[in-house]
């Protein structure tokens, strides 16, 4: 006969190893100690790789891609709508584009007349004008658009990807972000938090401010100045057999699996990384389709087309950053003054690069399992910011703003999602930032609330508790 206390501790065991069983199964795709085939993709993916082109500091949607033309009509009135209660700076009466719309392609896209090549690819976007829900400060919109929170440190989105599908190419990263910016979340914009730290993101260049140059974009300590390659191999072989034997003595241990795996990948990447950003093989025509021949365009072309580059050699999460620092504003997208010359500037230098990025992509049959994501961390305000009016700009904006994608089983030529007539609030098909990160992972063959890594006792994803596929945008 036993008590209860023995009873109750009995069961709880007992129920306990069938819920470990459970998670253990449900996670076994997404463990250190996988098989050597790698973890698999929850059901067939149509994308198989990211290059997700970020644009720091936040494109204004009703400038670009979102025309309204009562905010147009309604210049210099003031809202007749409720805004928010959060707000990043004092801001003043509608503000109509000072740019005109015209619609492109076969399915009569909308787009600004600031882009002059993009049209040309047009029946390939698939643009979201609902997207919403960040953070309203710079900082905090990226580790919301970044990672799935704006408050805690957690896993990048790349990271994630990496964690859940693994590599293509044993010898390249995963995950590569080429030039990335020091600002609004820095290395936590491609950190692992807990994940192992093989899924990290590699940086190609220094993060600087505002971005590093493209042409300086090298990985770090790929050679050694002291040791042959086959000194650093015994080196590493000898290192490898003491970290094995730790492992054995200690028990499993994933930092330190991690650990061996990066020695191994660094070894590895010695001989593959410099062919990889290596562009003397590339042609005239396809340096000039990237804009390698105007000074322009140049910096940011280089970058598009060293993404290009990584997607065929199948590195999973490729991330570009475009940011510029003007003489009058220094902070990227974000013409909180001077919005014409600003958004002119910066438009001129991304139109063709991305244009050629997209009919490379097409051209080598990458598009259609490459997806390719533009954005920022938010959209700008179909208000002025109050001010001096010869200097005139746009507010940060999270309530509404667009985004597109391209290619990786996408519907091109669609538009999903709306704001309302002045481009404040996301109204039909809203898309949040976990609902953004649902559909990515789906389109990567991963349904998002089985990608789990438990850490300090409970189960963290990249869309937390939320996040709901866009399953109308799927081709």
């Amino acid at each position: 006969m036993i008590n209860r206390r023995e009873l109750l501790n009995r069961w709880c065991v007992g129920f306990g190893g069938l819920a470990l069983n459970q998670l253990l199964a449900e996670q076994a795709f997404a463990r250190d100690d996988r098989p050597e085939e790698g973890p698999r993709p929850h059901f067939p993916a149509t994308a198989k790789r990211i290059i997700f082109l970020f644009m720091h500091g936040g494109p204004s949607h009703v400038d670009l891609f979102d025309p309204k033309p009562e905010l147009t009509k309604r210049n210099g009135e003031k809202p007749p709508f409720k805004r928010t209660r959060v707000q990043f700076a004092a801001r003043g009466n509608l503000l109509g584009s000072p740019w005109k719309f015209r619609a492109t392609g076969q399915n009569g896209l909308p787009m600004s007349e600031l882009w002059q090549h993009l049209p040309e690819v047009s029946d390939e976007l698939c643009m979201l004008h609902s997207v919403c829900d960040t953070n309203v400060a710079h900082g905090g919109a990226c580790m919301k658009l970044f990672t799935g929170s704006d408050s805690k440190l957690r896993p990048s989105m790349g990271s994630w990807i990496s964690y859940g599908l693994g590599s293509e190419n044993k010898n390249l990263p995963d995950f590569i972000t080429i030039c990335p910016s020091s600002l609004h979340g820095g290395v936590d914009n491609f950190g692992n938090a807990f994940l192992p730290s093989i899924h990290q993101g590699v940086p190609l260049g220094e993060p600087g401010y505002p971005n590093s140059l493209a042409k300086d974009a090298k990985f770090r300590f790929l050679k050694s100045e002291f040791a042959t390659r086959q000194q650093q191999r015994r080196q590493l072989d000898f290192l490898q057999q003491l970290n094995r034997q730790h492992q054995q003595q200690q028990g499993s241990d994933s930092d330190l699996a991690a650990r061996i795996e990066s020695y191994e990948m660094a070894f590895r990447m010695q001989t593959a990384a410099p062919e990889a950003i290596d562009l003397a093989s590339e042609t005239a025509d396809t340096r000039q389709l990237y804009g390698l021949d105007n000074k322009q365009t140049e910096n940011f072309g280089q970058m598009c087309l060293l993404a290009r580059r990584f997607a065929e050699r199948g590195v999973r999460f490729i991330q570009v950053s475009h940011s510029h620092s003007l003489p009058f504003n220094n902070e990227q997208w974000d013409q909180h003054s001077h919005l014409k010359q600003g958004h002119e500037i910066n438009v001129g230098q991304i139109d063709k690069p991305i244009t050629g990025l997209i009919k490379d992509l097409k051209a080598r049959g990458l598009l259609e399992d490459t997806l390719v994501l533009w954005g920022g961390e938010f959209g700008r305000t179909p208000t002025s910011q109050a001010g001096d009016p010869k200097i005139i700009g746009r507010d940060h904006h999270p309530e509404g703003f667009t985004m597109w994608m391209a290619g990786g089983g996408v519907k091109a030529g669609f538009r999903y999602g709306k704001t309302d007539e002045f481009g404040y609030y996301a109204v039909e098909n809203r898309m949040t930032i976990h609902d953004l990160h649902a559909t990515i992972l789906h389109l990567m063959g991963i349904n998002h609330e089985q990608l789990t890594y438990q850490y300090a006792g409970r189960d963290f994803r990249l869309t937390d508790v939320y996040g709901k596929v866009a399953r109308q945008i799927i081709a």
